[in-house]
């Protein structure tokens, strides 16, 4: 009887789990899609490590600011960088000498450092200058574990589905710090609860 007990308890438990995480996955609301050349891309957004940052990002991706956005650095082994809205456009003003260096007219946001969460293979951080409160508009898909970065940069999201997708990405040079000749692009950027 009492095995029984503890294995309902477990099972239980398991469910809890599982719900909660799969809920917080399907919020249509806190859910980007970023459609690249050969498919979608899902991110969960973590609005309860970063709100003010998930914010801005959603703000930027409901004015379109991200559509047609470079990867202008893409390191192999480590990340994928994207989201100079201003000089990073491949459509509108794409600049090759200044992409990585812009935001967006929005003010740089303050640090929102996790201690809880780790840089893993999917996570998605935000890019800064070396001024903890200069993140803005860029941000970063990680390929690969990366301990250093760990409660020194915002964690924003984890990609949901599409790691294949992202890990297609043109990589760059590696001698030049993964700075990408004909980068490829962010097609489209929405959030879920806006539909398509």
């Amino acid at each position: 009887m009492q095995l029984k007990r503890l294995a309902t308890c477990f099972v239980v438990l398991f469910g809890l789990v599982a719900a909660s995480a799969s809920a917080f996955a399907a919020d249509p609301e806190n859910t980007m899609i970023i459609t690249l050349k050969d498919g979608d891309v899902t991110i969960a957004l973590r609005p309860d490590l970063a709100p003010k940052h998930v914010e801005q990002i959603k703000k930027l991706v409901r004015q379109g600011a991200y559509d047609n956005v470079a990867f202008h650095r893409v390191i192999d082994g480590f990340m994928a960088q994207t989201g100079d809205v201003k000089f990073g456009n491949m459509k509108n003003g794409f600049n090759a000498d200044a992409v990585g260096t812009g935001g967006s007219d929005l003010p740089d946001l303050p640090a929102e450092f996790s201690t809880s969460e780790r840089y893993e293979r999917g996570v998605v951080g935000m890019a800064r200058s070396q001024n903890p409160d200069s993140a803005n508009s860029q941000f970063f898909i990680m390929f690969a574990p990366a301990p250093p970065l760990d409660g020194q940069y915002t964690i924003v999201g984890n990609v949901e589905n599409g790691m294949e997708l992202v890990d297609k990405i043109k990589k760059g040079d590696a001698a030049q710090n993964g700075v990408v000749t004909g980068p490829d692009r962010m097609v489209k950027v929405r959030i879920a609860a806006d539909g398509k």
